[in-house]
């Protein structure tokens, strides 16, 4: 077979294929494209060898855009740096791989003017379908896509889309942390998350903490966000004796960070001062100290679940939206060790009556 160079394929067209195996350009198409059946086998051979001669390649852009297949699915982000982000983005490319699609993945970086480009660009790929982790600040632009393309939401709703929607079960995910640092005996809670920013994901998870500890009167909880001042928030929270027992629920990954920072740079004895759970459960935890306590959140198969919900869309269904809330897999580890003297009931034996939630007891 010959060799040839990038800028030389890149130089090779149709015509030219045509012309070395003596046939028409619309027999090349036939065979490049879908209709390869209609060619003798005599033709097909001379058209295959003749595009193995000159090396060339079908700009599969183009074919896409002129049959109004690309293959192409979208994926709007909101923060790639973010481990949840890059699991689930794995998650739908797992699937849009194994169904013959490619994944284009836009980072709007929190930025509006980056999401309203991203948006165009992705309109002018002509993608086939779209998944949306962000804000949503540009709706315009969104109902616009909606219009013309299926579109599904991960983590986040975006009121004014009726769109699917897969995510976690957040109120069931605050439920079980406080429910297990209860047992725990911890009995002063502070819910440390970003700011919440409109975001539906952060908001449900606050308003769940709030509604638990009205729920407990053995129980007082504050919430506090991300800002310049965490540390000495933390400080004031440690130091104020009343109240018992003391434990921080980090409302996702980044909230988890930002804390065992802190507490580190306030000499705080890791996780003998102060429990600690989070939501999410990252590769570090096992890590610090004698390892986090974490609500590992299902991303893979979110991910998978958006693709799957979005393909079901492309093959024509159109029932009415539907939002898919995934359980949480409780990982126990020895940030929230028993505050008692004596034995408690199993985190297992615990929860076992909810049903459906799945608990991992590492460290006991």
């Amino acid at each position: 077979m010959t060799t040839f160079s990038a800028a030389q394929r890149s130089r090779v067209t149709m015509l030219d294929v045509a012309e070395r195996a003596g046939v028409s350009k619309a027999s090349v198409s036939r065979f490049i494209g879908d209709d390869r059946t209609l060619l003798s086998d005599a033709i097909a051979l001379r058209i295959e060898q003749a595009i193995d001669e000159l090396g060339y390649r079908p700009n599969q852009m183009a074919r896409g855009l002129k049959r109004g297949r690309t293959r192409l699915i979208g994926m709007l982000v909101a923060d790639i740096r973010n481990p949840y982000s890059i699991a689930v983005m794995h998650g739908v490319e797992t699937a849009c791989r194994k169904h013959g699609y490619s994944l284009v993945v836009c980072n709007t970086d929190r930025d509006d003017e980056q999401e309203r480009q991203h948006l165009a660009a992705l309109r002018s790929y002509n993608i086939e379908g779209l998944i949306v982790n962000t804000l949503g600040h540009h709706l315009d632009q969104l109902l616009e896509l909606q219009r013309e393309i299926p579109l599904v939401l991960v983590d986040r709703k975006v009121e004014p889309l009726h769109s699917d929607l897969v995510g976690l079960d957040n109120p069931v995910a605050v439920r079980i942390a406080v429910e297990h640092l209860e047992q725990q005996g911890y009995r002063d809670l502070l819910l440390v998350s970003e700011a919440a920013d409109g975001t539906s994901s952060r908001v449900e998870r606050l308003d769940s903490f709030k509604a638990q500890i009205n729920q407990r009167t053995s129980l007082r909880g504050a919430v506090l966000e991300i800002d310049a001042h965490l540390n000495s928030h933390l400080q004031s929270f440690l130091m104020n004796p009343k109240n018992g027992p003391k434990a921080l629920f980090c409302a996702n990954g980044i909230a988890a960070l930002a804390c065992t920072r802190a507490l580190q740079e306030l000499g705080c004895t890791l996780f003998t001062d102060i429990g600690l759970i989070a939501l999410d459960d990252l590769d570090w935890y096992p890590l610090v100290g004698s390892g986090i306590t974490a609500l590992a959140q299902p991303t893979e198969a979110i991910g998978a679940s958006a693709f799957d919900c979005l393909l079901k869309r492309l093959r024509g269904d159109d029932s009415p939206a539907r939002t898919l809330d995934f359980l949480p897999q409780l990982i126990v580890r020895g940030s929230t060790r028993s505050c008692f003297k004596t034995p408690q009931l199993s985190v297992g034996a615990g929860l076992a009556r909810d049903g459906g939630v799945s608990v991992t007891k590492e460290i006991d």
